[in-house]
């Protein structure tokens, strides 16, 4: 298709919101664009048919529309016509169809919508207008790696002002991006890498040249909770010749159960999906928290670094640690693809550094301990005595990463 004829994919309930559809639709074509319009309700019919259809959505699920009905609530329903709508959806792209899709809804649309979503490839735009944008109801993990959202303001019921501001940006949003989107590119090999900032892990700098200099592309996911989603949503799709997954400050707050997470999939997908992984504990002492919220009382003894006002975090103790480090294996013992876990034993953050905030010598001792009696076969475990931070550690990483290339473990 042409940059003026991009086609996206319109989804919603047009039973009962034809009015806020047909408008968002109108305005894609307003600007050059072209509609497929997707139907998903249940009980009612749209004033005007749509390309795709309720009837055809259910039978996409396997189901019929008085199936779904007699399903026997709403929420039963609507996951029957999210199967059905991911089916279209998918099928729509594979055959170049449609170049980005749309969706909007209250919690029950952007339920459905967030399924559409994800199962588009990274790079097709995908948008949702919702009623609960950047809300905490929507978990990480049901966030596809680039969605976009918008909150539906003043829009639940009717069109008015408010809420056209809303639809008219997100009809502009989606289709500037199907016309200026640049697809990844799969011509050379990926490598997806986990990491913070500079200021706290720096392995990157080192890493990412070197690996370029190899013929690989590396891709730099920062692990503060969507980063880590996003990184675990393309190793589930296989798309790493190899991961360099050496911050765990994401894991260590899923097994604690901080808000800042990537959901209970982290460290999961790319052994799942048999990709080789090299594997450090960076930050995995750290427990993160929002800027806003309290310090718990069990952990308001302990060390603390505000890095800025929107996030912060504790040290973990030793007990807390090994816990970590036991969680951490299982989830690796489990994976179809090789392991090697490399363990700084000199340190696993900046900040743990003699005179820094999080410097806690005997829990990083007790870590050290617990790694090295937890990561053992199928594992391979390679200790260095040295800082995370420093260079040798990014020779390790190197020298496993060249070892599998020349045994074909990682593909070229």
């Amino acid at each position: 298709m042409s940059a003026a004829a991009k086609t996206i994919l319109v989804i919603g309930t047009y039973d009962t919101k034809s009015d806020e559809l047909g408008y968002l639709e109108a305005c894609i074509k307003a600007q050059g664009g072209q509609v497929i319009s997707m139907d998903v309700s249940v009980l009612g019919d749209p004033p005007e048919p749509t390309r795709v259809s309720k009837h055809k959505v259910a039978e996409a699920a396997g189901s019929s529309i008085q199936a779904v009905i007699d399903s026997g609530d709403e929420n039963s329903a609507m996951q029957i016509m999210a199967k059905g709508a991911c089916v279209i959806t998918e099928d729509l792209y594979r055959h170049g169809h449609i170049d980005g899709m749309i969706a909007m809804g209250g919690s029950m649309g952007t339920d459905l919508a967030l399924d559409c979503a994800q199962v588009l490839p990274l790079g097709v735009p995908k948008y949702i207008i919702s009623t609960i944008a950047f809300s905490p109801l929507i978990p990480p993990e049901r966030l596809a790696a680039d969605i976009q959202m918008i909150l539906w303001a003043g829009g639940l019921y009717g069109l008015n002002s408010i809420c056209k501001s809303s639809l008219s940006q997100a009809a502009g949003a989606v289709l500037g991006a199907a016309r200026a989107v640049e697809a990844p590119d799969a011509s050379r090999p990926l490598v997806g890498m986990t990491s913070l900032g500079s200021s706290c892990l720096r392995y990157m700098k080192t890493l990412k040249p070197a690996l370029e200099a190899r013929g690989f592309e590396v891709a730099i996911f920062h692990s503060t909770g969507m980063g880590g989603m996003a990184f675990e949503n393309l190793a589930a799709q296989g798309r790493f010749a190899c991961v360099m997954d050496f911050s765990m400050q994401e894991f260590a707050n899923g097994v604690f159960g901080s808000l800042v997470s990537s959901g209970a999939g982290r460290l999961r997908a790319a052994g799942q999906a048999g990709t080789p992984q090299i594997v450090a504990p960076g930050a995995a002492d750290l427990l993160d928290f929002a800027g806003w919220q309290d310090i718990p009382a069990r952990f308001a003894d302990d060390p603390f670094h505000a890095h800025n006002r929107l996030i912060k975090s504790t040290v973990l103790g030793a007990a807390e640690r090994v816990e970590v480090a036991e969680a951490m294996a299982a989830c690796l013992r489990a994976a179809k693809g090789p392991v090697h876990f490399i363990l700084p034993s000199g340190g696993h953050e900046e900040w743990d550094k003699p005179g820094g905030d999080t410097h806690m010598p005997d829990a990083l001792a007790a870590m050290n301990d617990a790694l090295r009696r937890v990561m053992t076969d199928p594992i391979a475990l390679t200790e260095i005595d040295a800082h995370i931070n420093d260079a040798a550690f990014c020779e390790a990483a190197l020298a496993i990463f060249d070892d599998w290339r020349a045994r074909g473990i990682v593909k070229v």
